[in-house]
């Protein structure tokens, strides 16, 4: 009997990490009969209901509130609001988060079947996993079935002089945030940064917003930056591009940001939104050969990683959203479980970034069409040139724009950017998804006057 054997518990399956997905995955294989071990440092349910989808979406939605009353004047009449954060707070509090707790999520997984530790939980050889309790015991579990991670991510931190030392914010901090400060700067331009800047603005603080990249929300199609960046323009943000923090200080309640300009901001607080670290660095992958150095995790279609290992999640570089990992989810549980399904694909995958104008894109930008080989042609139009864009009036500022793979006939990739830009996405992501013929898109109907109907018209410019 090896040193391990003593103190080891025979299971059919080790989740670790429970993310949406994990949580799935731990409460499906559970329902589904099998002995499953749950595995988490923090909170069941992860970063999406705790510090990211639920709680910024409340701050969102306050905050598009608030510019709503502001534009009434232009098409309804004079309004007045007292924007107060502590409504925001208050509701990120109690309804979205109940004060960080996770005993809802976890009493929703063992009622499904499921040991849960609150603990660290890392590979020790295929199959194997050793959990450590935060008093320092540890459990050794034997997987029969096998184990499934989903560390997710955490921050990054940029390597910046002086900000280890500083109290800067993340969006976890952020999302807690009970009175907001005079003035704030944010590191990074991508979506949480584009978000978390609109919404602290709109609630009164000074904000100026630093991207090391030429523009801001690098991953979608340069229009629909551009119209981001002038919308913010608009309301007063400063967006600065092409800039980087080279020296950070903290002294008497304020921050100094030394940029590769040559400028120095100040202000009150700093968003550090610089990206995200995947949580690859301790979950024992050097034990079952992989690279614990790695950024993402190798897997195949039915989302496997190795012998009677499987990976879901941010880790897998397929998306760092969470309708990707709940998708991935249902594809490693029949993997799992030896119940047939369709394997996982990726050539539709949709996004949104929760900003006002919303911006969602679905598939491939141009950009990444050309890159991949494409014969590519592009049609667009103003969100503005439809009825219900020009009836709309004040905020009302959108595009839609279409990525057609001209031998095949059928479109790779969408954007729609407007009020709602997410929900008109949906229409483009079941074309792209399902590989519908353009032909087909240019000889149905779209309802009248509908935001969505500017598709017929993006399709229509097609060359």
């Amino acid at each position: 009997m090896d040193a391990h054997s003593a103190h080891q518990h025979e299971v059919d399956l080790v989740v670790i990490g429970t993310g949406p997905g994990g949580e799935a995955v731990a409460s499906g294989a559970a329902r589904a009969g099998l002995r499953v071990v749950a595995v988490d440092k923090h909170l069941v349910g992860g970063e999406c209901p705790y510090y990211g989808c639920i709680p910024t979406k409340m701050m969102v939605r306050g905050s598009d509130l608030v510019a709503e009353v502001r534009r009434a004047a232009a098409v309804a009449g004079e309004a007045t609001i007292a924007p107060a954060w502590s409504v925001v707070a208050r509701r990120i509090d109690e309804e979205a988060t109940t004060g960080w707790d996770d005993a809802i999520a976890v009493d929703r997984l063992r009622d499904a079947g499921a040991i849960l530790h609150h603990g660290v939980g890392r590979l020790d050889g295929p199959g194997r996993v050793r959990v450590e309790e935060p008093d320092g015991t540890t459990t050794t579990y034997a997987a029969t079935r096998g184990v499934l991670l989903n560390p997710g991510t955490r921050p990054a931190v940029p390597p910046v002089e002086g900000l280890a030392g500083t109290p800067y914010w993340t969006n976890r901090d952020a999302v807690r945030v009970t009175e907001l400060p005079g003035s704030l700067v944010v590191l990074g331009g991508g979506p949480i940064g584009c978000e978390l800047t609109q919404v602290f603005s709109r609630f009164g603080v000074r904000v100026t917003l630093v991207q090391h990249g030429p523009r801001l929300l690098p991953a979608d199609e340069p229009e629909a930056a551009a119209l981001v960046a002038q919308v913010f323009a608009d309301e007063g943000i400063r967006v600065l591009t092409g800039a980087e923090a080279e020296h950070v200080a903290h002294a008497d309640g304020t921050f100094a940001i030394r940029l590769s300009t040559g400028e120095t901001l100040t202000a009150d607080r700093l968003l550090v939104a610089a990206g995200r670290t995947p949580n690859l660095d301790d979950v024992g992958l050097e034990t079952v050969g992989l690279d614990p150095a790695a950024r993402t995790l190798e897997v195949d279609e039915h989302l496997r990683a190795g012998e009677r290992l499987w990976a879901i999640g941010d880790v897998t570089g397929r998306g760092a959203f969470t309708h990707v990992s709940m998708y991935q989810s249902a594809v490693a549980l029949r993997d799992i479980l030896g119940e047939p399904g369709a394997p996982a694909r990726y050539h539709a995958v949709p996004h949104t970034t929760f900003t006002d104008p919303e911006v969602g894109g679905v598939g491939l930008t141009e950009q990444r069409a050309l890159d991949a080989g494409l014969r590519v042609r592009t049609g667009s139009t103003a969100l503005e040139t439809s009825s219900r864009g020009f009836t709309h009036g004040a905020g009302g500022h959108g595009l839609i724009k279409v990525v057609e793979d001209a031998d095949r006939g059928v479109l790779v990739g969408a954007t729609a950017v407007g009020p709602a830009g997410g929900e008109i996405l949906g229409f483009l992501a079941v074309a792209v998804h399902a590989e519908v013929p353009v032909d087909t898109l240019r000889n149905m109907m779209y309802a009248y006057p509908t935001f969505h109907r500017a598709i017929e018209s993006a399709l229509a410019d097609l060359p």
